[in-house]
């Protein structure tokens, strides 16, 4: 199903209005309760259908929410920012709908992509991390999250830093991760993609587009 992106970011951005925590850490359970997200572009009947499973599953409704609509909001995003590199001259998108290892090709080149907040866990700022990108990517490669898109294989992190912090409302910016990306493409030379070695792999490339606002 191709989306609608600026039907999509104004989708997004109603997210914005709350805040965004994590009550329950991800859990094949938590999982299930909501796999309603990935049916659900709207706002409106997203909040529905939590309604519905906190009353069903007897939940703690904030809890709940903030669980479904984390992971409906991500998803949403990393739907529009993949079709938006498939859109552009030079990707080619991946057969294999449900492969977890990759998304498209660029330029020839299989990647799997990933929009991160900047983390503070770094314990480095901003500034040092656009020019230690290597570290940073390393970084983020070793602290991925254990869900289903785990692996060490080729990467582009889409990174997103927002000078108040909440770096995560970026994700909902989907006109200006599209401007980002398509100068990222424009520019693409494969030696200004960063190699690693990690145990057990072959080598890895893997690259960051940085958005900032």
């Amino acid at each position: 199903m191709k989306l609608i992106l600026s039907n999509i970011e104004k989708e997004l951005k109603k997210r914005q209005a709350f805040s965004y925590k994590w009550f329950q850490r991800q859990n094949d359970v938590w999982d299930s309760y909501t796999n309603f997200i990935y049916r659900t572009d709207n706002w409106n009947a997203l909040i529905r259908k939590i309604a519905d499973v906190a009353d069903t599953q007897k939940l703690n409704k904030q809890h709940i929410f903030q669980y479904a609509a984390n992971r409906w909001y991500n998803f949403w995003s990393a739907r529009a920012v993949e079709q938006i590199f498939n859109e552009i001259e030079g990707v080619e998108s991946v057969a294999d709908c449900k492969d977890s290892e990759k998304d498209f090709y660029l330029f020839g080149i299989p990647f799997d992509h990933k929009t991160s907040v900047f983390p503070k866990q770094f314990g480095k700022t901003f500034n040092y991390a656009k020019t230690h990108k290597h570290e940073l990517i390393s970084w983020l490669y070793k602290n991925q999250s254990t869900q289903k898109r785990h692996h060490f294989k080729n990467r582009l992190f889409i990174v997103v830093y927002n000078e108040t912090g909440e770096h995560w409302k970026l994700k909902a910016e989907i006109s200006l991760l599209k401007n980002a990306i398509q100068k990222y493409v424009d520019s693409f030379r494969p030696e200004q993609l960063h190699s690693f070695t990690f145990v057990g792999e072959q080598k890895t490339f893997s690259d960051i587009i940085w958005v900032s606002q």
